[in-house]
């Protein structure tokens, strides 16, 4: 019997309580009812975080619900038969042979009654009818043990006859409870136009926004296209430009360089005439004899020792005004190109 009842508590649903139906599992490992664990997670979408109500793992998206069929088995055969048929829902109390749907529940009497036993029921006020339920001390006045019938707008909370008329909400302004819910619930419509606009609101920027980021993201592709093809012409012009002035450089240095080229071999000549002339002179102070002296007749050329030197050339340099005039007006249109 021990291990009997014990197998009976691990095949209840945390949730409800009661011997699992349909049972499905988490990713973590817990079981529980489809429709309970269904329950759970829909009331946890709006936070967005989906938590197991056994050991609290987290997850951001809903978990996948696997079907246990091996524990579905066991609590089939655990069940009883009159088991399986309440668990199709709240039977009738005064039927007794047999079990028959409730369409009501009488507060006051604390029994469930179906078609038949409705019509034969008092129809007092004191006797109040509601959907078929269980949870009946939910529905009574934990002081008086009496339906809740009231509504205290004082203090908000639901009371019976007895707590308006002797008990602490004596003298407080009251409304029946359906008037009470109707009042809510026309809050509640209220509050939900107010939080479908917002949403609405939300959403609209949300379209808006992606619209501005898509919007950005192609201006950006034409923006880079552009830019780059301006880099791409400035590259071209800045080289032409650089082949240009290098070119003036390289005409200024040849120029130069033919220069002192044509002086350096004129120099050369004249200076191949002078060493002949001093090694005839050498030569002849070398000469001991008079005559021979007197007889040699190159020396007495009047313009033997006249050697034409010629005049000091200007010598030409490199012109940097004109080199950076050329890279200032190469540059000017290349600045214009990248100011628009």
């Amino acid at each position: 019997m021990m291990a009997s009842a014990d197998l009976r508590d691990e095949l209840n649903c945390s949730i409800c309580l009661n011997i699992y139906t349909d049972p499905v599992t988490l990713t973590c490992g817990h079981n529980f009812c489809l429709l309970c664990i269904g329950n759970v997670l829909d009331t946890q979408q709006e936070s967005g975080v989906y938590t197991c109500p056994e050991c609290r793992a987290e997850s951001q998206d809903r978990p996948a619900l696997q079907r246990n069929t091996t524990l579905s088995n066991i609590t089939d055969r655990f069940r009883s038969p009159q088991q399986m048929e309440e668990d199709t829902g709240i039977a009738c109390t005064y039927c007794l042979h047999i079990l028959v749907p409730a369409a009501k529940t009488c507060l006051l009497c604390e029994a469930s009654l179906c078609e038949t036993h409705l019509k034969v029921h008092s129809k007092s006020a004191e006797h109040v009818i509601t959907e078929p339920t269980t949870f009946l001390e939910n529905r009574k006045c934990s002081v008086h043990k009496k339906a809740l019938e009231y509504y205290c707008t004082f203090d908000a909370t639901c009371i019976c006859v007895y707590c308006n008329v002797i008990g602490d909400h004596k003298g407080h302004q009251v409304k029946i409870l359906n008037e009470a819910s109707e009042n809510k619930n026309n809050n509640l419509r209220d509050n939900l136009k107010v939080l479908t606009s917002q949403r609405v609101g939300a959403e609209e920027r949300v379209a808006s926004l992606q619209k501005h980021r898509t919007d950005v993201k192609e201006k950006a592709v034409v923006e880079t296209e552009r830019v780059t093809a301006v880099i791409r012409e400035i590259r071209k012009q800045l080289q032409a430009l650089e082949n240009q002035v290098l070119g003036e450089i390289s005409n200024q240095e040849e120029q130069v360089s033919l220069q002192v080229s044509n002086l350096t071999q004129q120099l050369e000549l004249k200076m191949e005439q002078l060493s002949k002339k001093i090694a005839y002179t050498e030569e002849l102070l070398n000469i001991t004899d008079p005559l021979t002296v007197l007889q040699e007749k190159e020396s007495l050329s009047a313009g033997f020792y006249a050697v034409q030197m010629g005049g000091e050339e200007v010598l030409r340099d490199l012109d940097v005004d004109v080199i950076l005039s050329t890279l200032h007006s190469g540059l000017a249109p290349i600045v214009e190109c990248v100011s628009i």
